[in-house]
Order: structure tokens, then sequence, then C-alpha cells
């Protein structure tokens, strides 16, 4: 990449316009205004060309893949926050930076995290396929449509980082009280301006919650943290929220606990083989037992281009010989 030579920069989703113009200004940027997922051999010659590959969510970006890397190949600039589709540390072996876009859609998210803890207990998907179903709406009636109220109810938020927090933010204004468990213990004042129980034992948590919020990370660590054992400590009307990663819960048994009446009901934005769907689940959504939604908790005209705008500062600095302010180091094993 040295010289004036703009770097090739293989993006494999369409983004934003704006996002992709100020792209095509900066770099000799390949954009994929089909918006189609990548197939493995177009990420293999994309890899093998570019001086830059921006991948996404959908995207995965394996060992196997990096050793097909050309020498080129020195920036690996997400469009994400998550990295867990990136082998950070082989790309770290084949001298090849990796960078993310955190800070941007924690509020986007926490958003939506809301949403789904009012949307699951006060039933809002179904009663909002009566107006648009078969059969008429017969009108209001005292005891009908009855949902759970959140006010007043404990919340245990799995992963107290910045999106975990701005949940709890809201959550407090909702009148919920705060439960969560960590890694680490945040900071006093954090704590008490939301007026938070902290947990070192998870299991424990569990157990005594109304609503359970998954905020933490994808990582080796977190797989199935929420496993059919801890699952099984919730109580019959707790309701379970994720949209961090789906791999976080056990999803079969997320299932079996519903269907079984052990768990009132849960809000997903995320699944453990998405874009493959639990075809129970889809029959649970079917009975109103869950609300399911696409990967969208993120997904604002505003934190996309913010997450483009990360991209680009990424990507110049890289450039221009500094360390990327968003570089993602190797887990420490």
């Amino acid at each position: 990449m040295a010289g004036k030579k703009k770097p090739l920069v293989v993006i494999t989703r369409k983004l934003p316009d704006p996002v992709e113009t100020r792209m095509r200004e900066l770099f000799d940027a390949r954009l994929n205004v089909e918006d189609r997922p990548m197939t493995q051999p177009e990420l293999v010659a994309a890899v093998k060309e570019a001086d830059v590959l921006v991948p996404t969510v959908t995207d995965q970006i394996d060992a196997a893949l990096i050793a097909q890397a050309g020498d080129n190949l020195k920036l690996i600039a997400n469009f994400g926050n998550g990295v867990d589709k990136i082998d950070v540390a082989a790309a770290a072996k084949k001298g090849i930076t990796v960078t993310n876009t955190p800070n941007v859609l924690t509020e986007d998210t926490a958003d939506m995290t809301m949403a789904l803890m009012l949307a699951v207990p006060r039933r809002l998907a179904e009663g909002a396929n009566v107006l648009t179903g078969d059969k008429k709406w017969a009108g209001w009636s005292p005891t009908w449509m009855l949902g759970r109220r959140i006010w007043g109810k404990r919340l245990g938020i799995v992963g107290m980082g910045r999106i975990g927090t701005a949940v709890a933010r809201r959550a407090k204004a909702f009148g919920l009280s705060i439960h969560y468990h960590n890694r680490h213990r945040v900071l006093p004042a954090v704590e008490d301006g939301l007026e938070a129980t902290y947990w070192e034992s998870l299991d424990q948590m569990l157990a005594r919650m109304d609503i359970i919020s998954v905020n933490c990370p994808s990582t080796p660590a977190t797989f199935h943290l929420l496993s059919a054992r801890r699952l099984a400590l919730l109580q019959p009307t707790s309701y379970v929220v994720n949209t961090a990663r789906g791999d976080i819960i056990d999803e079969e048994a997320l299932v079996k606990l519903i269907q079984d009446g052990k768990i009132a009901g849960a809000g997903l934005d995320v699944y453990e083989h998405e874009p493959a769907l639990n075809g129970k689940l889809l029959k649970l959504a079917a009975r109103n037992k869950v609300v399911l939604l696409p990967h969208m908790g993120s997904a604002t005209l505003e934190g996309r281009i913010d997450m483009g705008e990360k991209v680009i500062i990424n990507i110049r600095a890289f450039v221009d010989g500094h360390r990327p302010p968003d570089r993602v180091l190797p887990l420490r094993t």
C-alpha cells in the first residue's frame, strides 16, 4: 500500500449510500451492489486480492480463510462491533490487523432490548396481529389480552458493559429493579446511580429474576452461558430477552422450557444458527409464546452510518501508518 495508489478495499455487503460514496472517494472500493452474502470462493478471491477487507456479521472469516490471504491483505476492518466471526488470533499471526466499530450501536441496541422487554409480557405482537388477522376484533373486554406488568419487577442483566448499562438506565425509568452479573463489578458511582445489585453468582441471580436480558459479547467463554442447567433455574413466570448473540443461550433448552411452561416466554433478536431459524421457535411464535425479530437491534440509519464512518477512520489511520483507534487484539489464553 505504498505510494499514492489507493488501497483496494473489498466490502462484502451493501452499506448505506453515504458510506459507500465516501469509500469510493477515498479508496479503490469494490462494492457489493447486489447485497448478496459472498460465497466461500468469493471470500477466498477477496482476501487474495484485497489490501483491506470490510466484512460484516454474515461473513465467516476463520483461520482457513485467513491462511489463503494474499500478501497485500493487511487490515480486516469489520463493519460491526462483534468479532466472533473473525479469527483474530489467526489474523495476528499472519500480520493482519483487525478493527471493529465499538460505541456506536449502544443506544440503538438498548432501545430494542427495552422494546422486547415490553413486547413479550404485554403481548404487543399478539395484540397487533388481532387487528390484521382474519377474525374481526370484538372490542375491549376487562379480561381480554391480559399481560404482565413490568413495573416493580426484577431485571437481571447478563453483561453490564456499555449496552447492558444503557439497558439498565432505560429499565430503571420503567420502574424495574436492576440486578446484574458481570466479570467485574461496575464502578460504585454507576452502581449507585442505577441502584443496581451485583451478583457474583450468575446461578443465584437467575433464580430470582422476573426478566433476564442477555447483553454480553459472544466469546468461547460465553458459549451457552445460559445452559440448560442454568435456564432451568428460572422461575415459571420469567422472561428471557436476547439482543446480543444467539449462541450465548442453549436455544434447544430454551425452547423446551417454554414448551413445558417452565419459562413464561422470550423475546429474541438473535439466534444460535442464524439465518437458519429453529422450527420449534417459529411454532412458539405462532402460539404467541415468543416474539422473534430478524437481527434488527442495531438497525437504524444513523447507527449504520456511524458504523461506516468508524470503518473509514480505521482504514485511513492504518493506510497513513498510524495505529487504528479501534484495533482488536487476540484474547489472551
